[in-house]
């Protein structure tokens, strides 16, 4: 059987404007992946430090901060003068960042292509007679990792964001290196890219297991063959670093930022190096640094579960729910009926593509990032049940970031390029990940074996991970407003418990709702809390709760 889940961070439109959600296959069953002090990375089990009253991370080493001296080899990149250029909607402007491709051998020109790394950018143009507005620039990064900064403040932020934060700042979205117009990652065709979609992820016997792993081999080789040296070089710390040149050349004294999902773990992270250039940062939907990799996959395993009892408790309420009305537990076992049944037989679709299972579970778990899509995922069951594949296949990919003919987004690729770098792999071999498919299973019985067969992915990647779990206080930091929704399948709530827990200054903001990350979808509370302290710089009392 197959089933294809998780982890990334989707781009959502002007009404939701978020990344959600990461790719089964390519994305590491979560935003990251990471290796473990409790012998997590071995292949034994861990244990659950929240049954002993203990945070999960708590052994985890400390983010240090750099040293507030900047290097004077590194001066020419924060001295550089920007060329702008009007591009996108009217009202932006882009101009291309140079960077070192490794801060430990920085060279000293920023005109050295060899050497640097170009990061695309765009800003809201500056008033006439005005060098900025008066609250100088707002860093916004929805997510992925691998979410384009640009698309989503020309597209979403530019229309979603309300008038008064847009006059207040200057809207700035920065591809982090490797990522969309900032020399994207490359791994597939995109021929090779739908035959890898399709690939079983939950196998049943030793040849599909060999099959699913020689697929993240051929993956794992392919962007190290298409992308060279840069694969080595798209950490979370290096887009970090690239953001406080960014914010040098800009003029800004301190960093104003807004990241959502795997953008709470880059602002999270750049808090920890620059406390004391942070300034008003709202990280949402955050992520918690310190957990280690099987943990963090199998946390959202259950983050998923909870959501899809959500829907399920939503559908089956209706009298032609697909998946009867027989109750939460009922629900799920239809849909692993049904997942089993297309793994048997694929269904036809409108096009010359069938819906196979893998397919199929990425469309469900697409529509988990957000209770507006429930309504097409009921349709799209419906249809299934009597045949007809195509409602799911749109929602795998939208998913994917699939264009009707055939192209694929760079965010496919950038995701596992980012994750695998950042942390050790959950699992080193099949053997490591089929001992904890029990674990898993137990944390969702539905999304289970997909999520865990998906940590399996960079136990293939061809380049050594740089980073560990780790803790990040970022003392000295100006109030860091957190916030986390309860019901959250991609990052659940005990994580931004986990990251308000360990920042020095963090004002935890919790939304009790669904869905995937906050602002702007809908609650007031939160909208005006956080417009509060972008604007007027008053974060929400920690704790506080909007129901």
């Amino acid at each position: 059987m197959s089933q294809s889940h998780a982890s990334r961070v989707r781009y959502g439109g002007a009404s939701r404007v978020r990344y959600g959600g990461a790719a089964a296959l390519t994305a590491v069953a979560l935003l990251l992946s990471g290796c473990s002090s409790d012998k997590d990375s071995a292949g034994e089990p861990d244990t659950d430090p929240s049954a002993k009253g203990t945070h999960a991370g708590a052994d985890a080493p400390p983010l240090k901060p750099l040293p507030a001296r900047i290097p004077d080899a590194l001066r020419p990149y924060y001295e550089q003068k920007l060329t702008w250029h009007s591009c996108g909607p009217a009202e932006f402007e882009c101009a291309t960042l140079r960077v070192p491709l490794d801060y430990d051998k920085p060279g000293n020109d920023p005109a050295d292509a060899a050497e640097t790394v170009g990061l695309a950018v765009t800003r809201t143009k500056p008033k006439q007679g005005k060098d900025k507005p008066e609250g100088g620039s707002l860093h916004i990064n929805p997510g992925g990792p691998g979410g384009s900064a640009i698309d989503y403040v020309q597209q979403s932020a530019a229309l979603a964001y309300p008038p008064q934060v847009r006059e207040h700042y200057s809207l700035v979205g920065m591809d982090p290196r490797g990522v969309g117009r900032s020399e994207p990652v490359e791994c597939l065709s995109d021929k090779q890219m739908d035959a890898y979609t399709r690939v079983d992820q939950t196998p049943d016997d030793a040849k599909e297991t060999d099959a699913l792993t020689a697929a993240y081999g051929r993956f794992a080789k392919g962007c190290e063959k298409r992308s060279g040296k840069l694969l080595g070089h798209v950490s979370t710390n290096e887009a970090a670093r690239d953001m406080d040149v960014l914010r040098a050349v800009l003029g800004d004294k301190k960093l104003n930022y807004v990241g959502a999902s795997y953008g709470t773990y880059l602002g999270a992270t750049y808090a920890g190096l620059f406390p004391k250039r942070s300034g008003r940062l709202v990280l949402d939907g955050a992520m918690d640094p310190s957990l280690p990799s099987r943990r963090v996959n199998r946390e959202q395993t259950a983050g998923f579960e909870t959501a899809f009892k959500a829907f399920a408790r939503d559908c089956v309420g209706m009298s032609d729910c697909p998946l009867g009305t027989g109750g939460v537990r009922s629900a799920g076992k239809k849909l692993s009926a049904l997942f089993a049944q297309v793994d048997r037989k694929p269904l036809k679709t409108d096009s010359s593509r069938t819906l196979t299972e893998s397919l199929a579970g990425t469309g469900v778990t697409r529509a988990m990032y957000d209770e507006g899509s429930w309504p097409a995922l009921r349709e799209a069951l419906t249809a299934a049940k009597k045949g007809d594949g195509t409602a799911l296949l749109e929602l795998a990919d939208e998913y994917y970031e699939r264009g009707p003919d055939g192209s694929y987004s760079n965010i496919m690729y950038a995701n596992p390029a980012v994750n695998c770098l950042d942390l050790p792999p959950a699992f080193s071999d099949a053997a490591e990940a089929r001992k904890s498919l029990s674990s898993f299973e137990k944390a969702s019985p539905v999304f289970g074996r997909g999520f865990a067969w998906a940590a399996l992915n960079c136990g293939q990647w061809q380049v050594k991970p740089t980073g560990e779990p780790h803790r990040i206080a970022a003392e000295g930091a100006d109030p860091i407003v957190v916030v986390g929704t309860t019901r959250d399948p991609a990052t659940p709530y005990r994580w931004a418990q986990g990251l308000a827990g360990q920042l020095f200054s963090a004002r935890l903001l919790t939304n009790d709702g669904d869905g995937h990350t906050a602002y702007l979808r809908g609650s007031d509370c939160v909208d005006s809390a956080v417009n509060a302290y972008l604007l007027q710089g008053k974060p929400p009392k920690d704790g506080t709760t909007c129901e």
